[in-house]
């Protein structure tokens, strides 16, 4: 039994929500079941919205400091969840984790050189690369019994024309894969030995479904954490990013140093009023909230497993180890982006994220929110495989 009910339905419209006010502007229809960008129809722990209810109560929303007790909440996290201790001094505030990897990009690269990524993969990664003037090196994963591994060969051989720059996501985003210790050591094996730096996209690292076990990447020793620096944020597991907050994490001092100082020029290393409040609450009171939602979130994933094998046999999933979403090979359904993006606006009512979005690798994929209420995820799931199926047998 559950303390907390994750399938109270909250009607989230006219809430200004960028998930479910834009359906007709995006996709044609404000009758569309929405469960594509990656926020939960979740309520957030209650210790959080209590420690914002008495923040706002202040009256005054002045200027702000970061306060020892939201660093400390941060170590204690990773200590108690991650076995990672982090010094205080290694971490720094920005407002969100593309702006992060953005920032990284542009200090640690220079105009026109390549930077790694391993596609398919969250798609913002390609933007920070090519808006910043640099040149998109894929790895792409390789697809091996159901579930996605690095191509290390291939991996060396742009490292070997002169790539020094990687951007890691772990857990990966959209495939769910948790990267084993081991895996994770043969590319810092290679990072080292060929002088690469790593920006570290670990914002679903609380996320680890049962059974599996985030791994810091660089927690596996000084000398990979030297190379790395680690972008990090409660927003995710805990329901928090319209309050734009995260924090990266280096101990190399140089990394640290350059990237503070591009911050405070841009005007960016101001407290927020509200998120570190938020933050706080979230990481010494939420727990036991996070352990049941991860309970939850592994139950909606069996359930999309067994309900898209049984009416719909021609799609199949990648399960998730990791994160609310859920990637599915749809190509069997012999559809291109144009058709599948029909199939689901306009046929189904549902929108998904369609997969070319994640790269060139991505198309013939679709990548589903599955932190919903179950009612939710039931009947987009059956809107799809109903319109599917009528589309398969015309």
């Amino acid at each position: 039994m559950l303390k907390y009910d994750f399938d109270r339905v909250i009607d989230r419209r006219n809430t200004r929500s960028y998930k479910w006010d834009q359906s007709e502007k995006l996709f044609g229809d404000k009758d569309i079941m929405p469960l594509w960008v990656a926020d939960m129809d979740f309520e957030s722990p209650p210790a959080v919205k209590e420690a914002l209810k008495r923040r706002l109560e202040q009256g005054i929303y002045g200027y702000s400091v970061p306060s020892e007790g939201y660093t400390q909440a941060i170590t204690g996290w990773f200590r108690r969840r991650h076995g990672w201790d982090i010094a205080p001094e290694w971490i720094s505030d920005s407002p969100g984790i593309v702006t992060s990897l953005s920032l990284s990009v542009e200090l640690f690269s220079e105009p026109g050189e390549a930077v790694i990524l391993q596609s398919p993969v969250y798609y913002p990664f390609y933007d920070v690369i090519q808006l910043n003037g640099r040149k998109v090196a894929k790895n792409p994963l390789i697809l091996r019994n159901g579930r996605y591994e690095m191509d290390y060969a291939q991996l060396e051989e742009l490292m070997q024309a002169g790539a020094k720059l990687l951007l890691l996501c772990s857990p990966h985003n959209p495939g769910g894969r948790v990267w084993l210790r081991e895996e994770l050591l043969q590319l810092g094996e290679l990072c080292l030995r060929y002088g690469v730096t790593v920006i570290s996209d670990e914002i679903h690292c609380d996320l680890a479904l049962p059974g599996h076990r985030h791994i810091p990447f660089a927690s596996l020793s000084e000398e990979i954490a030297d190379i790395t620096l680690t972008t990090l944020a409660s927003t995710k597991t805990f329901n928090l990013p319209g309050l734009q907050t995260s924090f990266i994490v280096a101990s190399n001092p140089d990394l640290k140093r350059k990237f503070d100082a591009r911050v405070k020029a841009l005007s960016l290393h101001m407290a927020g009023f509200l998120a570190p409040e938020a933050v706080e609450a979230a990481y010494n009171e939420g727990e036991e909230w996070l352990d049941e939602l991860l309970t939850y979130v592994a139950a909606n994933a069996d359930y999309a497993a067994d309900y898209l094998s049984r009416n719909l046999p021609e799609v199949k999933i990648m399960r998730p180890e990791a994160t609310y979403l859920l990637w599915i090979d749809c190509r069997g359904l012999k559809l291109d982006v144009a058709g599948l993006k029909r199939l689901m606006h306009q046929e189904a009512k549902v929108a998904f994220n369609e997969g070319s979005v994640f790269g060139s690798e991505g198309e013939g994929y679709l990548r589903i929110n599955l932190a919903c209420p179950r009612s939710i995820l039931a009947e987009a799931l059956e809107r799809f495989c109903r319109a599917a199926a009528a589309y398969t047998s015309k």
